[in-house]
């Protein structure tokens, strides 16, 4: 996955987590819907950072990989 999938992804989640302000779906599948959409972002973020920080340094950016969600959500802010 190249940078231009990861933020085709991004995007496509942002898309989908504003649709969710209209959809018919009870309030309790929205927060959890909300909530997986919140952590698959978190997720391609911490990807897209790694790439970088690979490619600043000199390394390679396909050596990064998708942390679990337990640790991405883990992070200090």
């Amino acid at each position: 996955m190249d940078d231009d999938d990861i933020l085709a992804q991004i995007k496509n989640l942002v898309t989908e987590e504003r649709s969710l302000a209209g959809d018919s779906e009870s309030a309790q599948e929205r927060q959890g819907r909300r909530r997986y959409l919140e952590e698959q972002l978190d997720q391609c973020w911490d990807l897209l950072r790694q790439r970088q920080a690979l490619r600043e340094s000199g390394g390679d950016p396909d050596a990064a990989h998708e942390r679990p969600v337990s640790e991405v959500e883990g992070y200090l802010q």
